[in-house]
């Protein structure tokens, strides 16, 4: 229910900005196979997001998140012929010892939804390819357009299982937030990357697991350990590194 909501305000304000743009013409696409998939994928990783938060905290479930780029370098190497430096993959390795640090294997009661953020990782990485596939031929505003309709039908499809709606306002202002704020976030990021260069923004974007990490621990009341604080830093220097790297290659 809550994915629904934020889906559906995010399908409408996109799709108002880009028609009264473009007209019908935003929709024109040679590839509507690939943009209902990417849709998929989307809305995949919304879910795999939603039940990690339940049984991971908000700071340790950001940061895995940020595996997100540097499985993007394995699947370029390996799908697209892209050539990977050394330091490349040390980065990518650096990062999963980083996970583990995070995950703690040993050192808690493991369940199957403890790998959901990893898999999260996976199904992101993917999107993110197939996003680069299609933004060659396609205006940005095309596949935001289809993403957010396809995420918003599926979806809604889901309503029938998804309970009782929520009676309390203050639900509903929640919902409202959630969706107002992602919103926003996905726009200002996109005008971001067309003032900045990716290595320019990469230490911003790498800053919000340490935000997340605070909110969980004033909101939630959850202190991460030595050994999480650590595997977070890694994480992070790992990807900012990478990133760096590739805008100097």
């Amino acid at each position: 229910m809550a994915m629904w909501f934020r889906y559906l305000l995010q399908a409408m304000a996109t799709g108002a900005l880009v028609i009264a743009r473009r007209g019908p013409g935003a929709f024109a696409t040679r590839h509507p196979i690939l943009h209902v998939l990417r849709g998929v994928l989307f809305t995949s990783a919304g879910a795999m997001a939603f039940l990690s938060l339940r049984w991971l905290p908000v700071g340790e479930f950001t940061a895995l998140q940020m595996l997100t780029p540097l499985l993007v370098t394995l699947l370029a190497a390996t799908q697209l012929g892209e050539r990977v430096s050394t330091l490349r993959w040390a980065l990518v390795a650096g990062s999963f010892g980083g996970a583990l640090l995070v995950i703690q294997p040993d050192a808690r009661d493991i369940k199957w939804a403890m790998l959901l953020p990893l898999a999260l990782v996976g199904v992101n990485a993917a999107y993110q390819v197939l996003t680069s596939v299609l933004v060659r031929e396609d205006e940005p505003g095309t596949l935001q357009l289809w993403t957010g309709i396809v995420a918003t039908v599926l979806t809604t499809m889901a309503l029938p299982w998804a309970g009782e709606w929520p009676a309390q306002r203050s639900l509903w202002a929640l919902l409202g937030l959630m969706a107002v704020f992602s919103t926003l976030g996905h726009a200002l990021l996109t005008q971001a990357y067309r003032h900045a260069s990716a290595s320019t923004l990469t230490p911003f974007l790498y800053a919000q697991v340490g935000f997340a990490t605070l909110a969980g621990w004033l909101v939630f009341g959850h202190k991460p350990d030595f050994w999480t604080l650590l595997g977070i830093v890694v994480i992070a220097g790992c990807g900012a590194a990478g990133t760096w790297r590739a805008a100097r290659a």
